[in-house]
């Protein structure tokens, strides 16, 4: 897997090549790229990014004094993009919303469209499931403990939490590589933590998300039917905020839209790509 060298640290990443417009995906707390390993394959004639942020499933730990909250990740995702000399970017967003602050940041040269997939926003960070987790990530020793229960079905497959995320289920073998880094690295932990923990004040991301009103390109807004982290209501009102966004619902899915829905997500976010002029690059068979 690829790696890169940037400020806070070393971070791998996955690229399928290619001379096809770009899509930058995003993943959640704790997770990596595994997260779209169903709806890459369906991306056909685009070049999909993954970076795997230090949201805590990360490999390698980053510096000690890393900004590893959720503005200093954002800027981490910016300064990612920029160092792949990345331009006309589509930015996908599912679980984790932070990417959003590039624009209240204003470091959103590069991206030419966003696609937010049930991911936080408004005053939802974290999702309320979540809190406990950020309290329990609070108290020394806590990460490791949250690693520890994970281990245990009851807890990682229990509704309120992780098992909450996927109408499917997540297959234990993901869950398993997802939680593992910290389960096994000290510094990984104190990353989980940082990042864990690092929600704004409610007023902040507040006028964080006014900001988003100046983001003059094409935004679509994917929300799932059965969500139980992310509001029904900040699917239509995200769609609102940004100037030209639209709104597609997925039903039969929770927050994990590209695990439980795959090809229907493929299918919506196609069609926005070709609408907003990122058509797909169809090699010829000459054979």
């Amino acid at each position: 897997m690829p790696k890169i060298e940037l400020s806070s640290g070393t971070i791998d990443y996955q690229d399928t090549g290619g001379d096809g417009p770009v899509l930058v995906l995003c993943h959640g707390l704790p997770m990596n790229e595994k997260q779209w390993r169903k709806v890459v394959p369906l991306m056909n004639g685009y070049r999909c990014v993954l970076p795997t942020l230090p949201l805590g499933g990360h490999r390698r730990p980053m510096a000690p004094d890393a900004d590893l909250s959720q503005r200093g990740v954002a800027l981490l995702l910016g300064e990612f993009i920029e160092r792949l000399a990345l331009d006309d970017v589509t930015l996908v967003l599912n679980d984790w919303g932070g990417g959003q602050f590039l624009v209240s940041a204003g470091k959103a040269e590069r991206v030419a469209r966003m696609v937010l997939v049930a991911c936080e926003a408004f005053d939802n960070f974290p999702p309320g499931p979540a809190k406990a987790g950020a309290v329990v990530c609070k108290v020394p020793g806590g990460v490791r403990v949250l690693t520890w229960l994970m281990r245990i079905p009851f807890f990682r497959h229990h509704r309120s939490g992780y098992g909450g995320m996927s109408l499917r289920g997540i297959p234990d073998e993901i869950m398993d590589e997802w939680f593992a880094p910290a389960s096994r690295s000290r510094a990984i932990r104190r990353d989980f933590a940082k990042f864990a923990t690092s929600a704004p004040k409610r007023a902040t991301l507040l006028a964080w998300s006014e900001r988003l009103r100046d983001f003059d390109r094409p935004v679509l807004v994917v929300w799932a039917t059965e969500d139980r982290l992310m509001p029904r209501e900040h699917g239509p009102r995200l769609a609102e905020l940004y100037p030209r966004g639209r709104l597609v619902e997925i039903a039969d899915s929770a927050t994990l839209v590209p695990e439980d829905q795959p090809e229907r997500l493929a299918e919506v976010l196609t069609g926005f790509l070709i609408e907003t002029g990122a058509e797909p690059v169809r090699h010829v068979d000459r054979a």
